[in-house]
């Protein structure tokens, strides 16, 4: 009755038969034929819509079925697995059911090879339910790896497709699971050769793609190497086919996503894409996908997808990830038809993740100086750009604001319209903000407003920042944050009126974070860019008086020079140097050089004329011309 009947289901449910059906389930005087038949139902029950499947949930069937996968009667134990599997690929019921007794998993993984039933279900029900990188490690430490292998070799194609689900969520992010996957063997043979024979040109596109889906999570998360061959000889081409017009759209959009992951961080990679079988051609065929077609796709079932919305944001992910790092490449990519206006239309597009796609192919063509000078700025790239920090949502609002800070460079025209804009205040927000990734990027787009600018922008940030929460900011216990903030104050202390001027007002303040910083436990970068910022205070008129009344900073410095790293050494002497720099022959001047020559400055520069540093030898040598 219920059979391929979406009605009948509804009825059953609303007559009230899943807790009758349930309880004979559980009923331990019933037969197992009758228990049998009833999880055979409940199992076509959850074939129908979502809301049948809720139905079920709501009932209590998962723990019903749970409980039934431990009974000795094999045909009742597939029913209750085939039901689970239905369940559990709507992705509607909590995964943390089947891993709340450890017991479960464990019997789950020892049946797994009983036949191909129990093969192709509960393969599914864990590439669905695995969620976590504790899933991850639970299925690990069962031996699922172990058990997955011979699976591979199966003669069942409804056995091998979901396996490859399977290991690759499995495999996905997590380093040491991926290092197991990669050296399990069956028969002798690696599952990477496995998976080697199932991306063949032979096999459907389907498995083709699923193999490569397994090979690239195996080697972003370290299993494999990216000079493997395997990955840009097999893996890479096979994702590129994925993409042309001949596949169906399913295949176009997770082929176009999968290589955008694959190549997201390797260069050598990006590079080998971008001249593979005309992959940058064939992704802005994506970007003109039309209603007309859409309408011709609705035989693939998902009709409340918008697939035109779906090819827009895969073409601009794989976009994003191929020109991430390359000039040339770049240019072959702004080069695409309209790309500016598709970035423009989806930035402002109602769809997350369309908009967080488009957004993230700007940020990566924005790190093109090229780009920055020309097309950004016949485009007006910053303004939809500003309207998405002001209202994005936290996974936009990263991306975007980072992409703000790349227009932010000096070279960028856009810079001065951005400031007029109301970028200062924007910054600011977001550099009090919680979210590490967002107080850095507040924090970088600040650094580089106050790059060479006026005394007034300059002045403008510190009001609108508060030097409260600069200083907030100088304590951050992330030293990508510290070290940008170090920037931000090293660029407002540039030049020697706006060094006076800011001193002039916060010199006590200033001092006194450069102290916490150089007696505190930093990397030498860290403490260099200190270094440096007492460089910067030691070129102004009045505020090298901050240093040269404090003898505690002053001694700092000498141990600074005394130092083992060069580095440290030569943002020690240039302070120094700038100390002593007798510019206009006055009193101040010479009475600067007596007081370091009394701490035993002069002595320490003549015994670092022995460095064999070059560009030490040359601060010393110029900071001792001074004191003569």
């Amino acid at each position: 009755m219920v059979i391929g009947n979406n009605r009948q289901k509804s009825a059953v449910i609303n007559d009230g038969l899943l807790p009758r059906l349930l309880q004979l389930m559980i009923d331990e005087s019933v037969s197992f034929e009758l228990r049998t038949e009833s999880a055979v139902i409940l199992g076509s029950v959850a074939k129908g819509t979502d809301q049948h499947i809720q139905s079920l949930i709501d009932a209590g069937c998962v723990h019903v079925l749970l409980k039934g996968i431990f009974s000795v009667h094999l045909k009742y134990v597939e029913a209750c697995l085939r039901c689970l599997r239905s369940i559990y690929l709507s992705n509607k019921a909590p995964a943390d059911l089947v891993y709340q007794d450890l017991a479960i998993i464990s019997h789950l993984v020892n049946i797994l090879s009983k036949t191909a039933t129990t093969q192709e279900c509960i393969t599914s029900i864990f590439s669905s339910c695995c969620k976590t990188q504790a899933h991850q490690n639970v299925l690990y430490s069962n031996g699922m790896v172990a058990a997955l292998a011979p699976l591979l070799n199966s003669n069942v194609y409804k056995v091998q497709m979901p396996t490859m689900k399977c290991l690759a969520v499995i495999c996905y992010k997590n380093e040491s699971v991926s290092h197991a996957v990669a050296s399990a063997t069956f028969n002798g043979e690696p599952i990477p050769s496995l998976l080697l024979r199932l991306i063949a040109r032979n096999r459907t596109s389907e498995m083709q793609m699923a193999a490569a889906k397994c090979l690239t999570y195996l080697y972003r998360a370290g299993g494999l190497s990216a000079k493997n061959p395997i990955i840009p000889l097999k893996t890479m081409p096979t994702l590129v086919r994925m993409c042309k017009k001949d596949r169906t759209l399913e295949e176009n959009i997770d082929g176009a996503e999968t290589l955008a992951y694959l190549v997201e961080v390797d260069p050598e990679l990006q590079k080998i894409a971008s001249i593979t079988d005309h992959v940058i051609s064939t992704l802005a065929v994506y970007l003109k996908y039309t209603d007309v077609q859409q309408i011709t796709s609705k035989i693939n079932g998902k009709k409340d997808m918008d697939w035109g919305l779906e090819m827009k944001q895969a073409a601009f992910k794989a976009f994003a990830s191929i020109g991430a790092n390359d000039e040339d490449i770049r240019k072959k990519i702004i080069e695409t038809e309209n790309l500016m206006d598709h970035i423009l239309m989806a930035m402002t597009s109602d769809n997350a993740k369309v908009q967080g796609a488009a957004t993230r192919c700007l940020h990566s063509l924005s790190r093109s100086v090229q780009q920055l000078r020309t097309t950004f700025k016949d485009h007006s790239i910053w303004k939809p750009l500003m309207k998405l920090i002001e209202i994005g949502c936290d996974e936009v609002l990263a991306i975007a604001s980072s992409t703000l800070c790349n227009l932010l460079l000096e070279f960028s025209p856009s810079k001065e319209d951005i400031l007029e804009s109301g970028a200062i205040n924007m910054l600011c927000k977001l550099a009090s903000k919680e979210d590490p990734a967002l107080k850095l990027n507040g924090v970088w787009g600040l650094m580089n407003m106050a790059f060479q600018s006026e005394e007034k922008v300059k002045s403008e940030i510190v009001e609108t920042l508060g030097s409260e929460q600069l200083f907030v900011l100088l304590s951050d216990e992330d030293p990508t944050i510290l070290m940008k903030t170090l920037g931000l104050l090293r660029n407002l202390l540039s030049n020697k009126p706006h060094i006076d001027s800011i001193m002039n007002v916060y010199g006590t303040q200033v001092m006194q974070a450069v102290v916490f910083i150089l007696e505190g436990d930093h990397s030498v970068d860290i403490k260099e860019q200190t270094l440096c910022i007492l460089a910067n205070i030691a070129d102004g008129d009045r505020a090298k008086d901050f240093i040269m009344e404090n003898e505690d900073v002053l001694k700092k410095l000498m141990s600074y020079m005394n130092h083992s790293n060069p580095q440290l050494q030569i943002a020690a002497t240039y302070t120094i140097s700038n100390l002593v720099w007798n510019e206009h022959d006055d009193a101040k001047c010479y009475h600067r050089q007596e007081k370091l020559r009394e701490l035993g400055v002069q002595r320490l520069l003549q015994k670092l004329l022995d460095t064999p540093d070059q560009t030490l030898f040359e601060k010393v040598k110029t900071a001792l011309q001074q004191f003569s």
